[in-house]
């Protein structure tokens, strides 16, 4: 009796540590501190970094406190865990621009909705621009990256859940977790790691003197710092006589420099630059998942992290000053992207009042 209760233990945490996979690994390489949380101050600096990563009332680079589990919310996890350990797990990764210079819009440049099959190890990643139409029956119609700074602005202990709960409205997906990234983390991570080398498709110029943008590379492979990764992956418009990028583009150097990040992450050598980069997931990342589950992941990366993804973008037009999706696509690629869950049709009526293709 007492064997089979701790064998059925053991599972409900190799489950919960499978479920917990996911949301890690889209931010950005929380996946780094896997083998080393036991080693010295470097226990202290992830304990530190789980907390503020975890504490789901506050935007990157806020002071915070720990979060704290809903009462009996382990006991309810573990028993829907032992039911199901397969069910596929689904997150919104938004990517904030909190930089002093943006005026504290804290609009959301990515949302990436996702979806992580557990027995294939499948990320399935949908990329919504940043500009696509959004209409809201009780915000009103809006660029795609404005909810997140509502809901900020409104209650910013409930902004995560709000957000989360809002496009989950949109896609008619119910998302688990929402992860929230500030751009400056690419930066630091890059610079951090050594720096990337990158094939940039074409010469890339803009500059705006309002919020201290200065792009300014040239085409060709390149070994690139923090600062230009970062403005790699943000160059949309140019305003200095090189071709502009489209957001379909744009998506795919996130995605690139993504892999490259994640390829480095396990290739880091040393304590103290651990240590260095603990330090910087835990000033740029918030997530509703509490720290239980992220320490659990964290020990069982090197098993658990995804093998492939596949990113689905949205055929899109530019309708100044909306983003507009192409109805037959959204519908196709929605339905693709839901489709691991399980779920009912889409309400196609609904869905293209929702991404303002019909009134």
């Amino acid at each position: 009796m007492q064997e089979r209760s701790k064998r059925r233990k053991a599972q409900r945490s190799k489950s919960r540590n499978r479920k917990t996979l996911l949301s890690v690994t889209a931010v950005l390489g929380t996946c780094l501190i896997a083998g080393a949380v036991y080693a010295g101050t470097l226990y202290y600096k992830a304990e530190r970094a789980l907390d503020r990563i975890s504490a789901s009332g506050t935007t990157p680079s806020e002071t915070a406190s720990p979060a704290s589990p809903m009462p009996g919310a382990s006991a309810e996890a573990d028993a829907a865990d032992a039911v199901d350990e397969n069910k596929p797990l689904t997150f919104l990764l938004a990517g904030v621009d909190n930089r002093s210079g943006s005026g504290g819009t804290l609009n959301t440049d990515v949302l990436m909705p996702v979806v992580y099959e557990p027995v294939s190890k499948k990320l399935s990643i949908l990329s919504i621009p940043r500009d696509m139409k959004i209409t809201s029956s009780d915000i009103g119609t809006h660029k795609a990256n404005y909810y997140y700074a509502y809901y900020y602005s409104h209650n910013k202990g409930e902004v995560l859940s709000k957000t989360k709960e809002f496009y989950s409205s949109i896609l008619q997906v119910d998302i688990d977790h929402m992860i929230l990234v500030n751009f400056e983390a690419f930066s630091s991570i890059v610079d951090e790691l050594g720096g990337l080398d990158i094939d940039v498709p074409m010469n890339m110029r803009y500059v705006d003197n309002a919020d201290g943008t200065n792009i300014n590379l040239t085409k060709g492979m390149q070994h690139l710092s923090g600062k230009e990764v970062l403005d790699f992956v943000r160059y949309r418009k140019s305003n200095r006589g090189t071709a502009e990028s489209s957001d379909i583009s744009r998506n795919e150097r996130q995605q690139e420099v993504l892999n490259l990040i994640l390829g480095k992450l396990d290739s880091v050598n040393g304590l103290a630059q651990l240590g260095d980069i603990i330090d910087i997931l835990g000033e740029n990342i918030r997530t509703d998942i509490d720290k239980v589950q992220l320490r659990d992941w964290i020990l069982n990366y090197k098993s658990m992290k995804p093998s492939s993804s596949e990113l689905i973008t949205l055929d899109s037009v530019w309708k100044s000053p909306y983003v507009y999706a192409k109805e037959e696509d959204l519908l196709v690629k929605l339905q693709k992207f839901r489709e691991p869950l399980g779920l009912p049709a889409l309400d196609k009526q609904q869905l293209l009042h929702d991404f303002g293709i019909t009134d």
